[in-house]
């Protein structure tokens, strides 16, 4: 597949890029899965980008015309402080510009995650997945393995999302 964008390893420069991403798209891409009671508290905690990512040198941004139109990695930590597995690694906040869907931006992000990780010793992600990307992540090989709440923000506010497994 042609695409018209490239894919690089995010730097701290990108912060404010990704902030603006991550703003205007989680909002767009979760409304239909979501009822606005949630939103309206999760939406602050989960669209910011999250400093400590961009320093892991496993977050990437895709680049097109000079705009970051996504955006996501992967770590070996637990993204909500669980003890992790040396061999499991963790896919963290992907993101895609909501009116780039269906570009092959996500798919080329998430290949940078599967080899990097392989790379890094990984045989397995692990992704908790917002209910709208569960599809997403099912077309790149991700198995679903249940619903459950996820913790945000410094109250540990419950979240719903499927948490998904794939062998590298």
């Amino acid at each position: 597949m042609k695409t018209d964008h490239s894919v690089r390893v995010a730097t701290m420069s990108d912060l404010a890029a990704v902030d603006d991403l991550l703003a205007r798209s989680y909002p767009a891409h979760l409304k239909p899965d979501y009822p606005p009671s949630v939103l309206v508290t999760i939406l602050p905690l989960i669209s910011r980008a999250n400093p400590a990512l961009l320093r892991t040198g496993s977050y990437f941004v895709a680049e097109s015309g000079g705009s970051v139109v996504g955006a996501g990695g992967w770590t070996s930590g637990s993204p909500i402080g669980l003890h992790g597995q040396d061999d499991l690694g963790h896919v963290r906040h992907v993101v895609t510009d909501h009116r780039r869907t269906r570009a092959g931006i996500g798919t080329s992000l998430m290949t940078h995650v599967f080899e990097t990780a392989m790379a890094s010793g990984m045989t397995r992600l692990e992704a908790l997945s917002t209910r709208t990307a569960v599809p997403f992540y099912e077309a790149l090989g991700f198995v679903g393995e249940g619903e459950v709440q996820v913790p945000l923000g410094p109250a540990g506010l419950p979240f719903a999302a499927e948490r998904m497994l794939k062998r590298l």
